[in-house]
């Protein structure tokens, strides 16, 4: 505890910082150094504000209660938010969305044979934590938007349940149809496990916690310590957000009262049969009573049985169903006007609406949330003004499918076509290292704030500390000297899983999402015990990282609000892109390899079995060869890329010489214009193939991932499902993009350059 106190003095007498990579001399990304001057004043006077004992106040109040989409506590958390934010001298409203919330009305999982088996389907109260005996305002554990259904069939363990483990079960001449499955959190989003099944033909899925993954075998269990008890159960959403996210009933609009919505059995979005998620108390009789062969050495988990597949002989029984009911969900919304150019805007968000008291996910974060808002408030009392509007946002509805987030922007995409310039997200925060991801003509932007937020344990820039983190955790030497020499961090892309996606992925709005963690692991991931006992005692207890996460992101919103010249940099993104086209090279000529192998095999079995005729039989058919595909275009597209944003970033260093404040306004605004559309340029109205709603070209979560990014994913996915003339034709298309991205670069460097005329 003691370590805590120093490092929250440490970071009080380091301010103005004395730790950090840059100090007040240094230019900072679009701004001349006048400007930057000024800038770095309010920026001090900003990170001096946010205090670890207001964001523990925050999480009290918010995580007190049960505050699930529909609930009272949810509601009043709202009302709350709304208040704090215009006691702080804020623009502050409501705006309330109608969305389809199913919750539990019937839940069993039993086992007939061979012997009977009743889960228990709930998480025990925890002595000495206060706030999980509130098992009436609680939801009972369950997945929402699953599909209504009972069903009897034998049980068949599938790992991971991803599309790998199914192709491993039919080597092993194992068939899930006709059969209900189990399958373990973890190796993808939870929402892909009933939908692969679906596909195979399985009837019904379970989904439960194993102890190897973030149970015992991790450390001790809560109280105790942070990973999940015996009894402890992840809920969550299983909606197919790969094909939209929101809701269901109103993909592409807003869920407004008067919106055109969809009879639920048109919903493309829900489960295709009945899932549950249980304990790994309740899966342990359930996966000691299969047998058939032993599953293979990774698809152990720590239980104490022999894991066998199956299938059978357990035979279980399944019943889960719902109420599908209409509920109203409230997006708190803030807006600073910008002083100079008020039609640009910076979005922020977090979410405030949990499964259940949610200390960790969400309100670790939207406290900070909260903070920086109070930080900025005390900043226009003083006489701050931000050139660009600045707008931050409390979603509801995240947790069941990013509604708020969703509704929100669907309802407002033609205002933020126009107008958002970036938005950036926070879900939740830890202790540790800093993390950043998102569109990679921010990374120059999040490095250097970065550089200028101090450590509030080892008194190094947190960009600093994450340095040496990514270099102790390398897994080869190449990566090892990479992440010395680069001058910026390589940020990873974006998928899904949190309220960015409907502006990076439906809008093409640049975004990035922020947070600390890595020192903190623990198990209580949507389950009744992520509340203010488990975070204060197990997470960021005196919550110094809430104060550096509230520093990161707010001095990122002050840059991009405050910059002369938007803060974009295309030197890194084309780096990236060129390291994406290299990866989907390799990917295909790995498809090519293997199945060459396979087919070589073959050969090899026919001709032993043709020498020795006890071994004929009939050998799998031979696989077709992949054909050579066509990449000239996208490297062409890449090589201009990289070629117009050198040429931009030379451009800049010009500016920079002549100036920046001399630089013609009137041109200045055109580059402005220009940068704000260059995310917008990577997207394509038709979307990618099978979902029209997500439009980005570069980034996109996986069809069968869920959460993780595809980059290049209409021409990666087509390779991955061999899909030979639509991969050839995905290249083509991705490589347009590209070259219209570097038109617009190019444009952009053209009216900088007449800025110094």
């Amino acid at each position: 505890m003691r370590r805590y106190v120093i490092g929250v003095l440490s970071i009080l007498l380091a301010i103005p910082i004395g730790a950090a990579e840059t100090g007040p001399s240094q230019p900072i990304l679009g701004f001349s150094d006048a400007a930057a001057r000024i800038e770095r004043e309010w920026e001090t006077k900003f990170q001096a504000i946010p205090k670890p004992d207001n964001l523990r106040e925050y999480m009290k109040r918010l995580s007190a209660r049960p505050h699930h989409v529909g609930s009272p506590y949810d509601k009043d958390n709202a009302e709350w938010i709304l208040a704090k934010f215009k006691d702080w001298g804020l623009d502050a409203h409501l705006e309330t969305f109608d969305v389809l919330f199913p919750t539990p009305k019937e839940r069993l999982v039993e086992m007939l044979e061979p012997t009977r088996f009743v889960a228990k389907l709930a998480e025990p109260t925890v002595p000495g934590d206060p706030t999980s005996s509130q098992h009436d305002e609680q939801l009972p554990t369950y997945n929402a938007y699953s599909l209504d259904g009972d069903v009897t069939a034998p049980l068949v363990y599938v790992n991971y349940g991803i599309p790998e483990d199914y192709e491993q079960l039919e080597r092993l001449g194992i068939s899930v149809k006709g059969a209900i499955v189990i399958a373990r959190y973890g190796s993808s989003w939870r929402g892909i496990k009933p939908k692969v099944a679906a596909e195979h033909g399985a009837v019904g899925c379970l989904i439960y916690s194993d102890p190897r993954d973030d149970g015992y075998f991790e450390g001790d269990v809560f109280p105790e310590g942070a990973w999940r008890p015996r009894d402890g159960a992840q809920r969550g959403s299983v909606m197919d957000m790969a094909l939209y996210p929101g809701d269901p009933l109103t993909p592409g609009v807003g869920a407004t009262k008067d919106a055109k919505r969809l009879e639920l059995k048109e919903v493309k979005t829900l489960t295709k049969i009945p899932v549950l998620p249980i304990s790994y108390g309740d899966a342990q009789p359930l996966l000691a009573a299969l047998q058939g062969p032993v599953a293979p050495e990774k698809w152990r988990g720590a239980l104490p049985i022999t894991y066998h597949l199956g299938r059978g002989p357990a035979k279980v029984h399944l019943r889960v169903k719902a109420n599908w009911d209409i509920k109203p969900i409230n997006d708190v919304i803030v807006r600073i006007p910008g002083a100079l150019y008020p039609d640009e805007w910076i979005v922020r968000g977090n979410h405030h609406d949990a499964w259940v008291n949610g200390a960790e996910d969400p309100v670790s974060a939207m406290a900070v949330e909260l903070e920086e808002a109070r930080a900025l408030g005390a900043l226009l009392q003083q006489g701050w003004r931000p050139k660009r509007t600045i707008i931050y946002c409390a979603w509801d509805g995240e947790e069941e499918g990013l509604l708020g987030s969703t509704e929100w922007a669907e309802a407002h995409a033609g205002e933020l076509a126009r107008h958002a310039v970036a938005y950036i997200n926070t879900d939740a925060n830890g202790r540790g290292f800093l993390s950043s991801s998102g569109s990679h003509t921010l990374e120059k932007l999040v490095n250097g704030v970065a550089k200028d937020v101090v450590d509030p344990e080892k008194n190094i820039s947190v960009w600093k500390r994450s340095q040496l983190h990514s270099i102790a955790d390398a897994d080869s030497p190449e990566k090892r000297e990479e992440v010395r020499k680069r001058a910026d961090w390589r940020i990873p892309a974006l998928g899904s899983g949190s309220d960015y996606t409907v502006f990076i992925d439906h809008l093409g709005v640049a975004s990035l999402n922020l947070y600390f963690g890595g020192e903190d692991g623990g198990g209580i991931y949507h389950s009744i015990y992520d509340d203010f006992y488990w975070y204060t005692h197990f997470s960021d207890r005196d919550f110094v990282y809430g104060r550096a996460l509230a520093q990161t992101v707010g001095l990122t919103v002050m840059r991009l609000a405050d910059a002369e010249l938007l803060p974009f940099d295309f030197t890194d993104f084309a780096d990236t892109v060129r390291k994406y086209a290299e990866e989907l090279k390799n990917l295909h000529k790995k498809e090519r390899e293997d199945i060459l192998e396979r087919n070589r095999q073959l050969d090899e079995d026919v001709f032993t079995a043709t020498a020795d005729p006890r071994k004929i039989s009939f050998p799998p058919p031979r696989e077709a060869v992949p054909p050579f595909l066509d990449f000239a275009p996208l490297d062409n597209a890449v090589e201009a890329v990289a070629l117009k944003a050198e040429k931009y970033s030379k451009t800049l260093d010009k500016a920079r010489d002549y100036g920046m404040d001399k630089l013609d306004s009137a041109a200045v605004q055109r580059v402005n214009a220009l940068l704000l559309e260059s995310e917008r340029k990577l997207t394509l109205p038709e979307g990618l193939p099978l979902r029209p709603w997500f439009k980005h070209q570069i980034y996109a979560p996986g069809l069968y991932t869920g959460y993780a990014v595809k980059t290049l994913p209409g021409a990666r996915e087509a390779i991955e499902q061999k899909k030979w003339p639509e991969a050839e034709s995905e290249i083509a298309r991705v490589a347009k993009v590209l070259e219209g991205e570097a038109q617009l670069i190019d444009s952009a460097a053209d009216e900088l350059g007449k800025a110094m005329r």
